[in-house]
């Protein structure tokens, strides 16, 4: 018997609508996994069993099964969006339980295509760190069981990693999807502004948040990206020879980076280079700001979205960050200093059509109770392992990241990319040849027994 767990979206998809399986045994496939597996990884808030089979029942008689591009293929949707008769809790004791009287346009963008919605994913709470504990559980890297998936997405990549989906939905305001992607060894693709519907939160963190996929395959991130984009599959030349800027420097001055991640982005700009690509070091111009201007528009996003919630029921950390937040909130809004960072950064994408770094500085912080310590003690341990992707939610501009090579433990390690506005197909041909030169494991070698220490392919 052939078992879809593990299994592509497109495959999936292609087989639904060829009627070689239904949705409804394809979902009951992952629902049992995440039965085996969620005890340990805690990627789900809410696992939807009964109305997930009867949803995969009502793809399956769809009039337009055979054109759906993702028939059948169950999702995960991060806990901060909403689904229909769900309540979305956004990882807090503070939000209402209240069902959602109608999905968010990504999830309904999802439904349309065919997807089915096995569950919501565990968030820190109000979505602000990049590591996922808190009142409805903790999201732990399937690779590593003893290390945070990340965050704030860390649910959603969890459950991708460990085979529960092929596909889920996350969103970033400060590296939440490029973080447990890099961590989890997926694909993420962080669009740029305005490319698919945000509607996170209260105002999306002034506009720095947007919805995207997180994949193990770049098939499958372009597939997803193209649903909740409207877009359908168009992609860019995988063969074009592009510009490629690659550097080392981390945006936040006083963070270093690791030698493996420095390794994997020297190795895949090795790569790139051999396959034809003009690839030179270059050093983008970050500004010293950049830092204190980060650390201002993460806490006001906070502040922004506390505001109306019985203080009394957050975290202490998450109380702390919204009050730091408070008096920034004006300037943040005003978006004279990412006006600024742009003008300082065009130039640079001028001359340079990707710009190439590493994706973390260090693998994530030990899984844990991080919920319960002090609020510098988490900005600084977020700020220590994850510096490189801030300054692209400043901007607005599209960045991913993408699974390259291994940390010594085995777990995966990653890059990111970087583009100009409306540069997400680029970016996603560039990732296409750096997976087609380079294969990795899709999933974490995950089973009863526990995560093991087996490395991914290349």
């Amino acid at each position: 018997m052939t078992s879809w767990v593990g299994r592509t979206a497109a495959e999936i998809a292609a087989a639904v609508r060829e009627k070689r399986v239904t949705p409804r045994e394809v979902v009951a496939e992952h629902l049992a996994r995440i039965e085996e597996l969620d005890g340990r990884v805690g990627a789900f808030r809410r696992v939807r069993t009964e109305a997930a089979l009867a949803e995969a029942d009502e793809v399956a008689e769809r009039d337009d099964l055979a054109d759906l591009p993702l028939a059948g293929v169950p999702v995960a949707v991060k806990d901060n969006l909403a689904v229909r008769g769900e309540s979305t809790r956004n990882g807090s004791a503070a939000t209402p339980d209240t069902p959602a009287e109608r999905d968010h346009l990504t999830v309904a963008r999802l439904r349309a295509a065919g997807a089915v919605v096995v569950g919501l994913t565990n968030v820190p709470e109000l979505c602000v760190f990049g590591t996922t504990e808190g009142v409805h559980g903790t999201a732990r890297n399937p690779w590593d069981l003893t290390r945070t998936a990340g965050g704030s997405s860390g649910g959603s990549a969890a459950a991708v990693a460990a085979g529960m989906v092929p596909v889920a939905l996350g969103n970033d305001g400060m590296g939440s999807l490029r973080i447990p992607a890099a961590n989890c060894g997926l694909v993420a693709v962080k669009p740029g502004h305005g490319v698919i519907p945000a509607g996170i939160g209260n105002g999306d963190w002034f506009g720095m948040s947007e919805n995207g996929p997180l994949a193990t395959t770049v098939e499958d991130a372009r597939l997803m990206f193209g649903v909740l984009a409207g877009t359908g599959e168009d992609q860019a030349s995988g063969t074009a020879r592009r510009r490629i800027a690659f550097s080392l420097r981390s945006p936040l001055l006083g963070v270093t980076v690791s030698r493996p991640y420095a390794d994997a982005a020297r190795a895949a700009a090795a790569l790139l280079s051999r396959a034809g690509h003009d690839v030179r070091p270059d050093e983008p111009p970050y500004p010293w700001w950049l830092g204190t201007t980060s650390l201002a528009h993460w806490t006001a996003g906070t502040a922004v979205d506390a505001d109306g919630l019985d203080p009394r029921r957050l975290a202490r950390r998450t109380r702390v960050h919204a009050a730091v937040g408070r008096r920034f909130v004006g300037s943040v809004r005003s978006g004279d200093r990412r006006g600024q960072l742009r003008r300082l950064l065009e130039p640079f994408f001028a001359a340079h059509d990707v710009l190439l770094t590493p994706a973390l500085a260090r693998r994530g912080p030990v899984a844990g109770s991080w919920h319960e310590r002090g609020w510098l003690r988490n900005v600084l341990a977020n700020t220590a392992y994850s510096p490189m992707t801030p300054p692209w939610n400043l901007t607005g501009w599209p960045a991913m990241s993408v699974p390259f090579g291994t940390l010594p433990n085995g777990a995966p390690c990653a890059v990111q990319l970087v583009g100009r506005p409306g540069s997400e197909q680029e970016l996603l041909a560039v990732a296409g040849q750096l997976e087609s030169l380079r294969p990795w494991r899709r999933t974490a070698p995950l089973g009863r027994g526990g995560a093991t220490r087996s490395e991914p392919a290349g």
